[in-house]
C-alpha cells in the first residue's frame, strides 16, 4: 500500500493531469490527497458497516505544525496529521462515526441561529404579544451576548450556569432566561438539533423571587380617589387615563384586559367584559359591577375607533400608561404601588369582605388548570355581587362618604 508518509515525501508530491492519492503504509486508511490544483490535504478511509466512509483531517503546511483538534480548517505536518488519523481510528473504534459528526455540524444551528428558528415555529404562533417581546429582549439583551455563539447541540450546564449567576443582581430577570433557554432546549431535542433528555438546565437552580404583592389600605383608597378627582376637575391627566385607572380599580382585570378591551365586548345585560382571548390563551370573562358599568356609561364613544380607553392614534388603544400613573400616585402619596397591584388590592378587599378564595380566583380568571376547575361549579350571579360589593366598598373608601358610587366626569371631548 505504498511507503510510510514522510514531510519529505508530501513536499515532493507534485499536482498530475487528475487527483492523487498516497497511502501512509504505517496508519491504514490514512492517506494524502493532491489535487489537480496542487492542493495537498490529509484523510482518513474508515468502514461503517459495509458502507466505506472518508473524514477530513486538514490541509498539509509545512510551514508550521499545528495541534490536533484546533479549530477552523487546521494546517498539518504529517507527524500531527498521523496522529489526528489514529485518534480518529480509535473513536471509530468505540462506535462513533467521524464523517456523519462532521455532516452534522455543518447543518448544526448556533443558539443565535436556533432562535430564529424557535421564534418563527413557537413565539410568533404560541405566545401572547406581551409575552412574545419579552422573551426576544430577554434573548437580545442577556442570552445571545452570552452563549449566542455556541452550537444548540453543544449547549451545557455550566454554560447556562455561567450566565444565570452573572445575573444574579437581576434574579427575576435571570430566571425568565434560564426558563428560555430551557424550552429552547426541549424543543431542539423535539427537532432534532439536540440529543434527547439532554436538558441543560435541568440541574440549574432558579433564583428565590420574593413576591411583590402591594395592597392599597383603604386610607390610600381614599387619598387615590381624591387625587383622580382633582386631575380630572383640572384637566390635568387625559379623561381616559382615568377611566383606564378607575376600571381597572373596580374590575381587578388586568391592564392589558382592560386598555385592549373594545365596545364590541361589553355586555352590558349580562353586566360583563367577553374577551376573546385572555394572559392564560383562553377566552373569559370580567364581571362588572354597579361602580364599574357607571364609568362605562359615563365614556364617549370615539368614532372610527373600536376600544373603550380609546388612545390618541386614530382606530389605536390608549398608550403610554405609566408616565401618568407615577404622577397620580406620587401627589397620592402611595409609595412602592404598581398598577398591577390595584388587581391584589381588588382581590384583598374581596378576602376582607368574607367572599372566598375561589370567588377571587373566578372574578380575576387565574391561569391555573386544576384552580380553574373547583371554579366551574360556581355561576354569574355569586360572580356579579362579590365584584359589585367589592367595587362599591372601594367606591366608598375613594369617595369617603360610604356607600356612595362616583361616575366618571367625561372632561373634555376628543374629536370624533
Amino acid at each position: 500500500m505504498g511507503e510510510k508518509l514522510t514531510d519529505r515525501a508530501v513536499k515532493a508530491a507534485k499536482a498530475g493531469p487528475k487527483l492523487q492519492v498516497l497511502w501512509d503504509a504505517s496508519t491504514p486508511g490514512f492517506g494524502l490527497r493532491v489535487t489537480i490544483g496542487g492542493t495537498k490535504s490529509f484523510f482518513l478511509r474508515y468502514r461503517r458497516g459495509k458502507k466505506q466512509k472518508w473524514v477530513a483531517i486538514g490541509r498539509y503546511d509545512a510551514a508550521r505544525p499545528a495541534q490536533p483538534g484546533e479549530g477552523g480548517s487546521p494546517v498539518w505536518k504529517v507527524e500531527s496529521a498521523r496522529q489526528e488519523a489514529l485518534r480518529l481510528k480509535g473513536r471509530i473504534a468505540e462506535g462513533a462515526d467521524p464523517a456523519k459528526e462532521r455532516a452534522e455540524d455543518r447543518n448544526a444551528l448556533t443558539v443565535e441561529e436556533f432562535f430564529k428558528d424557535y421564534d418563527k415555529r413557537h413565539i410568533k404562533i404560541r405566545k401572547k404579544p406581551s409575552s412574545a417581546a419579552e422573551d426576544r429582549r430577554n434573548f437580545k439583551n442577556h442570552i445571545n451576548p452570552a452563549i449566542g455563539h455556541i452550537l444548540i447541540k453543544d449547549l451545557t450546564q455550566e454554560d447556562v450556569e455561567d450566565l444565570h449567576s452573572d445575573m444574579a443582581e437581576k434574579p427575576y430577570a435571570a430566571n425568565r432566561c434560564r426558563a428560555l433557554i430551557s424550552h429552547m432546549c426541549r424543543k431542539a431535542e423535539k427537532w432534532g438539533k439536540r440529543p434527547q433528555n439532554s436538558n441543560p438546565c435541568t440541574h440549574v437552580e432558579p433564583y428565590k423571587e420574593e413576591k411583590n404583592e402591594r395592597h392599597l389600605s383603604p386610607a390610600e383608597f381614599a387619598r387615590l380617589g381624591e387625587v383622580l378627582r382633582d386631575v380630572e376637575e383640572s384637566g390635568e391627566e387625559d379623561p381616559f387615563f382615568i377611566a383606564l385607572v378607575r376600571l381597572l380599580i373596580f374590575s381587578g382585570a388586568r391592564l392589558s384586559e382592560v386598555r385592549t378591551a373594545k365596545w364590541s365586548y361589553f355586555d352590558k345585560g349580562a353586566q360583563l367584559l367577553r374577551l376573546p382571548d385572555s394572559k392564560s390563551n383562553k377566552s373569559k370573562t370580567i364581571a362588572l359591577g354597579a361602580p364599574a358599568l357607571s364609568i362605562l356609561a359615563g365614556l364617549p364613544r370615539i368614532k372610527g375607533n373600536p376600544y373603550i380607553i380609546p388612545g390618541k392614534r386614530p382606530g389605536q388603544p390608549f398608550v403610554g400608561v405609566q408616565k401618568p400613573w407615577q404622577r397620580v400616585r406620587a401627589k397620592a402619596g402611595i409609595e412602592n404601588c404598581r398598577i398591577h397591584d390595584l388587581r391584589h388590592s381588588f382581590a384583598s378587599v374581596i378576602v376582607n369582605r368574607g367572599d372566598s378564595l375561589f370567588m377571587v380566583g373566578k372574578l380575576l380568571g387565574h391561569a391555573d388548570v386544576k384552580t380553574s376547575a373547583r371554579y366551574a361549579h360556581l355561576d354569574d350571579n355569586p360572580r356579579l355581587r362579590a365584584a359589585d360589593g367589592a367595587a362599591g366598598d372601594i367606591a366608598a373608601a375613594m369617595s369617603g362618604k360610604t356607600g356612595e358610587v362616583v361616575p366618571l366626569k367625561r372632561g373634555k371631548r376628543r374629536k370624533k
